[in-house]
């Protein structure tokens, strides 16, 4: 076993992600090698006088940088193709910032809550392999009721229904709403996936003309009245990608425009549960005219593909079930029990907490390298919206990213109607790490500082 201590006190940042750099830094000088046994996580958190918490979260890390292997029992070594991993994790991979997704947990107390839950469920893992009806088993659905009372809604179990993701129920929805041919009205700057979800089906989606607050009334009003629309499509917390939460007396004349018109509103709340003191929903408003859609994936991970509908009514949720039997016939019952345990024994809120700390603090890297007022944020959101400035456009600002391995989005992905904005949205989460979220922030800052015609030859 290898009697080696850190030199951490000279690194900057979280101790436990100064455990990880200076594995990093002590691979590419040589002190570590391929093969060697790193010191109990125990012992070496006694060595250094800092908590296990601190030493775990940092062979963790640095398992994520591909530098170690970690296996209970055996221990943690240094892996074999660590030498030729550079000392600065920086360059070991792109920066990905073109995927809105929440931050992924480190915190080795959590992760193994989180793996308990699997470990709870495969117990009586044979049931949860068998086809079930479309919707849910009463379990999920006193689950899902009990996380969506969360967001002051209460709906009967007969209105709610379990769907494989979002994607899917926004598939089924507008499918009963709209034929081929046929509108649909969404935000100005909206959400790439209805786009595409509008494209695949035939229907004709509509750009309704927004403000700070989101949609217009006024603009609403009209659009309603100039294209018949089938269907209101609006992400009306933390919207993706302006980070925009309507207010709530926007929402409720954005409801009463509805009722009036008889357009049923399907209110795609993927960050609802993100906004800790947000407006009630929609569907919490007018909930006879509301189709409301809870995701999992941004508020507890987006590989669990599951959501949470509430349907307008009874009738309604019949005719979605059928729908949705000829999309996927079922979701996953072993990811909902899963996600149903993590829901009953505090686990899911404990994530939720986490990703709002967490997501609260890269919102703060971000806002040192910008100044207010020449981006759009939350204080919560995942992404910001980056209008450009000297010149730059879209196009040559998200190449010259591109080319220096920082993924973005430009505005085309997100624009409905008229002309993109010069603006690209920056997203903040996923596995990226905060060194990597401020390397990346700090490249976009210094660009933005110059003229675009200084790179225009680079193409």
């Amino acid at each position: 076993m290898k009697d080696w201590v850190p030199r951490i006190e000279r690194i900057d940042g979280p101790r436990y992600r100064a455990i990880a750099d200076a594995i990093a830094a002590d691979i590419a000088a040589g002190v570590l090698v391929p093969g060697d046994q790193l010191p109990p996580q125990r012992r070496l958190a006694a060595t250094l006088g800092v908590d296990f918490t601190t030493v775990a979260r940092g062979y963790v890390e640095a398992g994520k940088r591909g530098l170690i292997d970690s296996t209970v029992g055996r221990g943690s070594f240094v892996r074999r193709s660590a030498a030729r991993t550079p000392a600065d994790p920086q360059r070991q991979r792109a920066v990905d910032f073109s995927m809105n997704m929440p931050p992924e947990p480190e915190d080795p107390d959590l992760v193994a809550r989180m793996q308990e839950g699997f470990a709870s469920v495969a117990r009586d893992l044979l049931p949860l392999l068998r086809y079930q009806g479309f919707g849910g088993s009463p379990q999920d659905k006193d689950a899902a009721s009990a996380w969506l009372g969360r967001r002051a809604l209460v709906p009967a179990q007969e209105r709610i229904f379990i769907s494989p993701g979002a994607h899917p129920a926004l598939v089924g929805i507008f499918s009963l709403l709209a034929k081929a041919g046929e509108t649909v009205l969404a935000e100005q700057i909206t959400y790439p996936g209805v786009r595409a979800i509008a494209a695949q089906l035939g229907l004709a989606l509509v750009g309704i003309e927004m403000d700070q607050d989101g949609v217009l009334p006024e603009a609403l009003e009209e659009a309603v009245r100039r294209h018949a629309p089938k269907a209101i499509y609006l992400n009306p917390t933390l919207q993706n990608p302006m980070t925009i939460t309507t207010s709530e007396r926007r929402r409720a004349a954005i409801c009463a425009i509805a009722r009036r018109t008889g357009v049923p509103i399907v209110e795609d709340d993927a960050y609802g549960f993100i906004a800790s003191h947000g407006p009630p929903p929609l569907a919490a408003i007018a909930p006879d005219i509301c189709w409301h859609i809870a995701g999992l994936a941004k508020c507890i991970g987006a590989g669990l593909r599951l959501a949470y509908v509430v349907a307008p009514d009874a009738r309604a949720g019949w005719s979605f079930t059928g729908a949705m039997r000829a999309i996927s016939v079922m979701a996953s019952p072993l990811t909902a029990a899963v996600v149903t345990r993590w829901i009953d024994d505090g686990t899911a809120d404990t994530i939720l907490r986490f990703i709002r700390a967490e997501a609260a603090a890269r919102q703060k890297i971000a806002a040192r390298h910008f100044e207010p007022g020449t981006y759009l944020s939350d204080p919560l959101s995942f992404n910001i919206w980056l209008p450009l400035t000297n010149g730059w456009n879209r196009s040559a600002f998200a190449s010259h990213a591109r080319a220096t391995g920082v993924g973005i989005v430009p505005s085309d992905a997100f624009t409905v109607s008229g002309a993109p904005p010069e603006a690209v949205r920056v997203g903040l989460g996923g596995p990226i790490g905060r060194a990597q979220l401020e390397r990346g922030l700090e490249f976009m800052a210094h660009a933005l500082d110059g003229p675009a015609q200084i790179t225009a030859g680079l193409y």
